[in-house]
């Protein structure tokens, strides 16, 4: 829709639309940024609402999680203050495998994402329901691809909110339909409705969409379940904190419980498939390969007899008890049969019953790496628009996006970690680059350099560039600069000290670390000026001392990759006259649009004897302008740079 002027006209820099995890940290950075920033919501109550399991981190999620921290994001404070059990994952394991999670009261962090985002400077949060999008066109040639900008959007009673960039964050609610059983309706969370107008928006300007699915399990009534015979699942005895501003967790913590299905469940289960909407053809979506419905569990494992389900408390002031491990969209009447055949469940009530949505989402390969359009300027996606499923990927892409587009309202250039900085450059390059023909979820093995992006050291990683981009307060600032002093007093202290070994010479503090038997703990007895180093500064001393060899060479191996991948290519950048290049190569290149040689290695289906081509052409061009004398050649090399600026730190993606 292209713009008018209505009575009813709102002026911002930034309009965020969507209140989820992505929409509310995109609104808070952007804000933080001191953009005037606009988050508008169908619903006030559903603020960070958590729509599906009550937990937040796990295996790589965990470090996105810090890394938002880091960047000054809402997630990791908000689980700290309202979470009712913590647990370092993969502790038996390498320091690059450990990954936090915790269970949450999800009405206390759903209210405490919504304060912060209420007492948020420079932000506004209003209850609107979007339904078009306005555009104008731009002339030709003051932007390489996009035809149109985007200047804002018009909500239901004709009102328009003004802007020059707009942050889509609809979740899994555009033109879903939820399904239990033979039973549809519309809406992409139980209760709510959907947002059909957008779809039909985004199609008129030419955007892709497709189809993807995810589902709930039921949630039970504690009081109803025997948890006499189930194994308990207790927190952990020294639970850690997600937020860099905390230093402990103090609050007490809840149990969670396992269960277990049987063979009784799976007969159940496949004497009604035909009743079953991914299975009776009512769906036909791809859903969450890491995350199957009970119904894939039993297909797909038919030769195992049980699964795990973990019994997940949902709060501190509610009996309702969230089912992990059993989504499904089988009918009523099959889910209350299910946990009549499962050992302490025999009579638990069901309070909702689960079920599947399907939605729509835009192929992310529609998107510069800094989430904004190339086709419509100004127009950023974020969270599960873009395919992903998950809080923490959510958040991660909506304080990407929402810094961003606070950059560029401003005229700023964009900013992007690179997947050697963060998780986040890995999950924003992943799904800009490649693509995701299902629900993306973050994995570690997704990271080439894991054991530099750990959950440890995020601050580290990330609070200096955070910092110069304006996006975290003075208190962080000065904390994080404690810990640095700390770090680099430990370090030293360790180096001064002297220890003297069962056998051999003696050695410096730093050397006898080294050692698997030595923990800092044993240092510390005999070193007693190491008792003011904090836990977080000693955690850092040690593993940069016992692991300085393996982290040598992983940096080694970056900087090697990097030679040539850090290599320009200009947006503008014309494939089709590089003539031995394949019409596969030509067509994947044209259409990703990869900002440097690194990103392009990236597409899948494109060879090195392609990015050969690729360099020569670029090295050519770059000759013949070097070469040449006219006046006018610096105004052709000003033309073939690109339209969108990016980043040192995206250049090295």
């Amino acid at each position: 829709m292209t713009a008018n002027n209505p009575q009813n006209r709102y002026d911002y820099d930034v309009v965020v639309i969507g209140a989820g995890h992505a929409g509310t940290e995109a609104a808070a950075a952007a804000a933080r940024l001191g953009a005037k920033t606009a988050l508008l919501t169908t619903n006030l109550d559903t603020v960070g609402q958590m729509s599906c399991n009550p937990a937040i981190g796990g295996v790589a999620k965990g470090q996105i999680v810090r890394e938002v921290d880091a960047l000054g994001g809402l997630m990791g404070e908000a689980i700290d203050a309202t979470g009712i059990q913590f647990r370092m994952l993969n502790r038996r394991k390498g320091p690059a495998m450990h990954s936090p999670r915790a269970q949450a009261d999800k009405k206390a962090y759903q209210n405490f994402i919504k304060y912060r985002i209420e007492t948020q400077d420079n932000l506004d949060l209003r209850q609107e329901t979007v339904e078009d999008l306005i555009t104008e066109p731009i002339a030709d040639g003051q932007d390489r691809l996009a035809n149109q900008r985007v200047v804002g959007v018009r909500v239901r009673g004709d009102a328009v909110y003004h802007a020059p960039t707009v942050i889509l964050t609809t979740g899994t609610f555009l033109q879903a339909i939820m399904h239990t059983g033979k039973s549809q309706s519309a809406g992409g969370r139980a209760g709510e409705g959907t947002t059909a107008g957008l779809s039909g928006a985004l199609n008129r300007m030419g955007f892709t969409l497709d189809r993807f699915k995810t589902g709930t399990p039921p949630r039970l009534n504690a009081r109803t379940i025997d948890y006499s015979g189930l194994e308990e699942q207790p927190g952990d005895d020294d639970p850690q904190p997600f937020s860099y501003l905390n230093d402990a967790i103090s609050s007490p913590q809840m149990a969670c419980h396992i269960a277990h299905t049987n063979e009784r469940v799976h007969d159940l289960i496949r004497a009604n498939l035909d009743r079953a909407p991914m299975y009776s053809g009512q769906i036909d979506s791809r859903g969450p390969r890491y995350c199957p419905s009970i119904e894939d569990k039993v297909v797909r494992f038919a030769d195992k007899s049980s699964h795990q389900l973990f019994l997940e408390p949902e709060g501190r002031q509610t009996c309702e008890v969230y089912v992990n491990g059993i989504s499904t969209s089988l009918p009523r009447d099959v889910q209350d049969a299910m946990f009549r055949c499962i050992p302490g469940l025999e009579k638990a009530a069901i309070m909702r019953y689960g079920y599947a949505v399907e939605y729509d989402y835009c192929p992310p390969t529609q998107l510069w790496p800094h989430l904004e359009s190339k086709s419509v300027s100004g127009l950023f996606f974020a969270g599960q628009i873009n395919g992903t499923t998950g809080y923490e990927e959510a958040a991660g892409q909506g304080l990407i996006a929402g810094l961003n587009a606070a950059r560029t309202a401003a005229s700023q250039t964009p900013w992007v970690p690179s997947r050697q900085d963060a998780y986040i450059g890995v999950l924003v390059d992943d799904l800009v680059t490649s693509g995701t023909d299902e629900p993306y979820r973050m994995f570690t093995s997704r990271a080439e350099y894991r054991l530099l992006l750990r959950q440890d050291n995020a601050d580290r990683r990330l609070t200096s560039q955070a910092d110069e981009l304006g996006l975290i307060d003075a208190a962080r600032r000065e904390r994080f600069h404690q810990k640095l002093a700390e770090i680099e007093r430990g370090t030293e202290l360790l180096k001064q000290a002297k220890f003297q070994p069962e056998t051999g010479p003696t050695v410096r503090g730093d050397v006898y670390l080294r050692r698997p038997e030595v923990t800092w703990d044993v240092i510390a007895e005999q070193v007693p000026e190491l008792a003011s180093i904090g836990r977080e500064a000693a955690e850092q001393c040690s593993i940069d001392i016992k692991y300085a060899g393996y982290i040598d060479r992983q940096q080694a191996e970056v900087h090697k990759q990097s030679r040539h991948a850090e290599k320009s290519i200009p947006v503008s950048f014309d494939y089709d006259k590089i003539g031995p290049l394949r019409n596969e190569a030509k067509e994947k290149l044209t259409k990703v649009r990869p900002l440097n040689l690194g990103q392009a290695k990236r597409i899948s289906g494109i060879t090195p004897a392609d990015l050969a081509l690729v360099l020569a052409h670029l090295e050519n061009n770059s000759l013949s302008q070097t070469k040449s004398s006219e006046p006018d050649d610096n105004r052709a090399s000003s033309d073939n740079e690109s339209s969108r600026p990016t980043s040192s730190a995206s250049d090295s993606l």
